[in-house]
């Protein structure tokens, strides 16, 4: 088992995780809480990753023969993509009325947001 994929999945949260911290507009800052998420698919496919695995479909294969990948790892996968794209199209949207709003995108001259 390689540690290879654990750690891109670290590298691109940090990267976004960057981009969010240094960010100085709110469409950028969306942008890079995408990228945190993307993070995750590349976690969650390197868990179910089986080493010479083949597709979990068992008409064709005997009892034991070769080793299938987990389908509830592609599932969870295959969720995470459309949840995140709805957080992001959501977050977006927000920033558009904030745009509309204030005239602006930029978190530091938005000063009626300040508590």
């Amino acid at each position: 088992m390689s540690v290879l994929p654990y750690l891109v999945a670290g590298w691109i949260f940090l990267i976004g995780c960057y981009g969010l911290a240094t960010s100085r507009n709110l469409i950028h800052a969306v942008g890079c809480l995408a990228v945190c998420q993307a993070s995750t698919y590349v976690l969650l496919l390197a868990i179910g990753y089986r080493d010479g695995g083949t597709a979990p479909v068992f008409a064709d294969l005997a009892p034991g023969a070769r080793p299938v990948v987990d389908p509830v790892v592609q599932a969870l996968t295959l969720t995470d993509v459309v949840v995140g794209a709805t957080v992001t199209a959501l977050l977006l949207a927000l920033v558009v009325q904030v745009g509309k709003r204030h005239g602006t995108v930029n978190p530091d001259e938005l000063s009626e947001l300040r508590g």
